[in-house]
């Protein structure tokens, strides 16, 4: 396959279409293109925050929709960049090379052309310059699947289509996962316009997009994500969710980003309601440009400024612009809850992939130690572990290997009575000499060790002292710890403070549930141990024996130097 990218230096230019190259990757121009249009006062405050004004001498610039459809970005484009032309004494045509327009459906691309001609025309140009400069800034093709300079634009800016990469035809999607590194999994192909968008962009170049925001948090978008941290600016992003931002209503959950080739520097976070309009576009545009810091919220919006991005290719936070505050505040101070000085580990209970067979409440006949008490999420209800009876079939010794069955003649023969059930799973086929294994190996150790119990599905976080009497079910996250007391470090997991770290990076299911998993688990941030007086022990411990969020929350806040907000 053909790079993508060709090292040059000078403007962007259309040097080849994949499809010339290699004839079975020829468009079909039918179906769903995840074509979204987008209402012109949200593409002027895109236009506005990346910079792309009439006071500039945008002649000298060069600017790229990657995924035009008829117009929508180009027309406000094209009203700045004749402005600027008027302004800086320049004809229409000195801009030959200053816009570039793509699109991979050839309609889009005329109803595009008579759009910017209409606004050409009320500006005085005549049909002669108009007909030369519009033949130079469209193009009919996949922006994706075409040659570019690298490091040559000065701004790109859009609504790229959202269109799930399986859904794309084979040979395209091929070509895509082929050109786009980032564009891996069940990824949208929007990824993949980040990634050649961000690529094109020279020193101090801005990318603008407005695109649904499951990349900032997702699988898929994990290396997009460490992309960005890696080498470019994030500096602004806007949620619109609620938002009337495109002509069609959708349920995009979208987002502005605004991101920047250079170091990175603050950041304007700011979340809307549906409330929010034209007007208050230009209050948000004042407070990107004014350097202010406080955070302002009203009914419209909330905005805020912090002082630099998440690093790594983890997944972003989401919430509110006081809550990413505190998060980022908290990320810089204080360490992970997984911690090697500490001992603090998280974990997840054992999956089985036959639970009908592995998990029981009536024993069968199986030589000593090839039972452990098994907690499940419903023994933790009350807030204290009740034990419900369930067993564990462990086919595990203690140093981690899969036992003989033949040194176990009664549990190869429990096995053997189930064994079409157990030889059908998946890590049966995979690995056939393993058969009677469970999906995930077993530290027996684990069942007499203290721990923290968390479920996986709630509303709330609920940690449960376990002092180690049961191994943990699949959906349960365990926390061990060398040095924690473990009813002190409840008590600060209990709180509202280490629910907001989940809020801020875990999936949130339908009715609000989130899933509190052990990759959100690991990112809250604790005090370090040596911080805590003996009174906020005693405190933090009474008030995980009481189930006292508020208790818990109270004393969280003076140890994370949150204070103010109890206020």
């Amino acid at each position: 396959m053909a790079s993508r990218t060709l090292q040059s230096g000078g403007n962007v230019r259309q040097l080849a279409l994949i499809p010339e190259i290699f004839p079975d990757l020829v468009a079909d121009f039918d179906g769903d293109h995840g074509e979204i249009f987008t209402r012109k006062w949200v593409v002027e405050l895109i236009l506005d925050l990346v910079g792309y004004t009439s006071d500039k001498d945008l002649g000298e610039l060069i600017a790229v929709e990657p995924a035009c459809g008829t117009g929508a970005f180009l027309g406000p484009l094209v009203e700045r960049l004749s402005a600027s032309c008027r302004r800086h004494g320049r004809s229409i045509t000195d801009a030959r090379h200053a816009l570039r327009g793509y699109d991979l459906i050839p309609r889009n691309i005329e109803k595009a052309r008579v759009a910017i001609t209409e606004v050409l025309k009320k500006d005085g140009w005549t049909d002669e310059e108009i007909s030369n400069i519009t033949s130079a800034w469209l193009h009919v093709g996949d922006y994706l699947l075409m040659l570019h300079d690298d490091r040559s634009v000065d701004f790109v800016v859009g609504n790229p289509p959202y269109i799930r990469l399986e859904d794309v035809p084979d040979a395209r999607m091929h070509a895509y996962r082929e050109t786009c590194r980032t564009m891996t999994g069940r990824s949208d192909i929007y990824v993949g316009f980040y990634e050649v968008a961000l690529a094109s962009l020279r020193e101090n170049g801005r990318l603008g997009f407005i695109c649904a925001d499951r990349w900032m948090r997702n699988q898929y978008g994990r290396l997009l994500r460490g992309l960005i941290t890696g080498r470019y600016d994030v500096e602004a992003i806007i949620t619109m969710h609620d938002v009337n931002a495109f002509e069609e209503q959708v349920s995009a959950y979208p987002a502005i980003s605004i991101l920047h080739r250079g170091h990175q520097g603050a950041v304007v976070v700011a979340d809307t309601t549906r409330r929010f309009g034209a007007q208050d576009a230009s209050e948000v545009l004042d407070y990107v440009r004014s350097g202010h810091s406080e955070i302002l919220a009203n009914d419209r919006y909330e905005i805020a400024r912090l002082p630099h991005w998440f690093e790594g290719d983890e997944s972003w936070p989401a919430g509110n612009p006081k809550q990413l505050a505190m998060i980022e505040q908290l990320s810089d101070k204080f360490p992970t809850l997984e911690n090697v000085e500490t001992g603090t580990r998280v974990g997840i209970g054992v999956a089985t992939g036959a639970d009908g067979v592995f998990v029981t409440k009536t024993p069968p006949d199986l030589e000593e130690g090839r039972l452990l008490p098994l907690a499940m999420v419903r023994d933790l209800a009350t807030g204290r572990l009740e034990w419900s009876g369930h067993y564990l079939v462990n086919p595990w010794n203690e140093d981690g290997t899969l036992i003989r069955l033949k040194d176990y003649p009664r549990l190869e023969k429990y096995f053997d009575s189930n064994r079409p059930q157990l030889t059908s799973r998946h890590i049966a086929e995979r690995l056939p000499i393993s058969w009677y294994r469970t999906i995930d190996k077993v530290d027996s150790t684990l069942t007499g060790r203290p721990k923290l119990l968390i479920p996986d599905m709630r509303l709330t976080i609920h940690p449960v002292l376990d002092e180690g009497k049961t191994y943990p079910h699949h959906n349960l996250y365990y926390v061990v710890s060398e040095t924690w007391d473990l009813r002190v470090l409840g008590g600060l997991l209990l709180s509202r403070v280490a629910q907001a770290f989940i809020e801020a990076y875990a999936v949130k299911m339908r009715g609000g549930t989130l899933r509190f998993q052990a990759q959100y688990l690991r990112r809250i941030r604790v005090p370090r141990l040596s911080d805590l007086s003996e009174q906020d022990c005693h405190e933090l411990g009474d008030a995980f024996d009481r189930r006292d969020v508020e208790a818990a929350t109270r004393v969280a806040l003076h140890l994370y130097g949150l204070e103010e907000l109890a206020k």
